[in-house]
């Protein structure tokens, strides 16, 4: 019973072994690559191969994945950095790297480290770069500072099977000296501004003023120029309505005085209006003028006649 026992718990204990070791290799040589990763594997310590992503089966004791690369973008923060201008002043600098493995092979045996290779040399070109500018133009050349630092990078890195994309400058900061001289030139620069604005507002508002007053005096003197016309047009029109009614008047009383009775008519009527208007004499002043023969009115209607006959005359 005891050999039964024996020989029964040593062909459990192989099989724990045998299972043991096979969960080993399912393990250590059967991979499952991610999408957009890259596996190299080596073969007796040399490169074999480049896992893609999907299902591998490696060899038992003879592969192994000796560098796994991932495939995606990668974002490098480059860390800040002291770089001289052309004008000799300092500044810190940092930015941030973007980057991608285009050949895993390459990326595992071209270079040790290549993201630490990727930021010396982008650290190196700035400070190049930097120095290649004075103080004003390191904050209004980003674009070619970024655009020299890809140039040179992706340059040096393509034996590396790395690919940059592009480079960001984040910031560039000078020293404090430098940073309050810059603030108190915008300060002087805005005030500038501010008082060129308002003298040009001034001169805007004067200018305005002036064209206001130069319209309101040509809208009066058209105003004034318009009435006297109408003024004009009409005393132009009542006179000629009064010459009109005159003559009117004066056409009926020759065509009455052509009638029977119209020269003594004539006479009444002068008469008439002679002692009227030397009634309006009298009551209107203490003076009074009296003619010499005030009841031999015969002469008053002779002087009528006379008149009367001056008229027919001329019209004759």
């Amino acid at each position: 019973m005891s050999e039964i026992s024996n020989d029964s718990g040593g062909a459990l204990t192989a099989l724990l072994v045998a299972a043991f070791f096979l969960v080993f290799i399912f393990i250590k040589y059967v991979r499952i690559v991610p999408q957009n990763e890259a596996f190299v594997v080596e073969r007796l310590g040399r490169y074999n191969g480049t896992l893609l992503s999907g299902f591998h089966i490696l060899l038992p004791f003879l592969d192994t994945v000796a560098y796994k690369h991932t495939l995606k973008e990668q974002v490098i923060d480059v860390a800040s950095q002291t770089c001289i201008t052309r004008d000799n002043i300092s500044v810190e600098v940092d930015g941030v790297l973007y980057m991608t493995v285009v050949d895993p092979k390459r990326a595992s045996y071209g270079v040790d480290r290549y993201h630490f290779a990727s930021i010396q040399i982008a650290q190196t070109t700035m400070r190049s770069v930097i120095g290649k500018l004075e103080l004003d133009r390191t904050f209004e050349e980003r674009e070619s500072i970024n655009t020299q630092i890809v140039e040179a990078v992706d340059k040096a890195s393509d034996p590396w099977g790395v690919k940059v994309n592009r480079y960001e400058v984040k910031n560039i900061t000078p020293p404090q000296s430098i940073k309050d001289a810059m603030e108190r030139y915008m300060k002087a620069e805005r005030d500038k501004r501010a008082a060129i604005a308002a003298s040009e507002g001034e001169r805007q508002a004067e200018i305005n003023r002036a064209e206001g007053a130069k319209l309101a005096k040509i809208n009066i003197s058209e105003g004034e120029k318009q009435r006297l016309i109408n003024e004009a047009e009409g005393q132009a029109a009542q006179i000629q309505l009064v010459a009109d009614a005159t003559a009117g008047g004066l056409k009926k009383v020759a065509e009455a005085l052509g009638h029977p009775g119209g020269d003594g008519a004539m006479s009444l009527r002068i008469a008439e209006a002679y002692l009227q208007e030397f009634g309006k004499l009298a009551q209107g002043g203490n003076t009074m003028i009296v003619p010499a023969n005030v009841t031999d009115l015969a002469s008053i209607v002779a002087v009528g006649q006379k008149v009367l006959s001056a008229s027919k005359k001329i019209e004759g």
